[in-house]
């Protein structure tokens, strides 16, 4: 029961972080677009700030869509059942772990494994869609328009 209820404690620090990560990007995204409409005036010395500035903004802005994209995934794995589970080996992370790094999907040895061997996740992943083929590898196949079938009625 003590699993259960730190899972149900992690959902709500999850919620909890998903808003405020929409709430900051909403506002550095608003504060981006006006940067970009102000930045008309001034010498050189300032448009060079003004782009390092912008450039800091994005680079943040694109960080926190990531932790939002991850965050998000977590619950709704926290919703179909899965949450808390290696998704390499299946075998439960621990609470400590998922308290430290709450939308976390893999134990401490996948994790150790992969950021030692590097592409070691991705030849397990189903998610390696550039290995993904209809037919040989070495077979080149002229495709013709004609040849596929496209229903425009919709």
């Amino acid at each position: 029961m003590a699993r259960q209820d730190a899972l149900l404690r992690l959902h709500k620090t999850l919620v909890n972080r998903r808003t405020e990560l929409r709430k900051r990007l909403g506002m550095e995204l608003e504060d981006l677009a006006h940067v970009k409409h102000s930045s008309a005036s001034g010498d050189a010395a300032d448009a060079a700030f003004d782009s390092s500035g912008e450039e800091i903004a994005s680079t943040l802005a694109e960080l926190e869509s990531k932790e939002l994209a991850q965050v998000e995934r977590a619950i709704r794995r926290l919703k179909s059942g899965s949450y808390g589970k290696c998704e390499v080996c299946s075998v439960r992370i621990p609470v400590a772990r998922l308290n430290a790094l709450p939308f976390s999907t893999l134990c401490i040895k996948c994790q150790r494994e992969m950021e030692k061997e590097g592409g070691w996740l991705a030849g397990r992943s189903a998610e390696d869609w550039g290995r993904i083929t209809d037919g040989s590898p070495m077979e080149d196949r002229e495709v013709r328009l004609s040849d596929l079938e496209i229903d425009l009625s919709k």
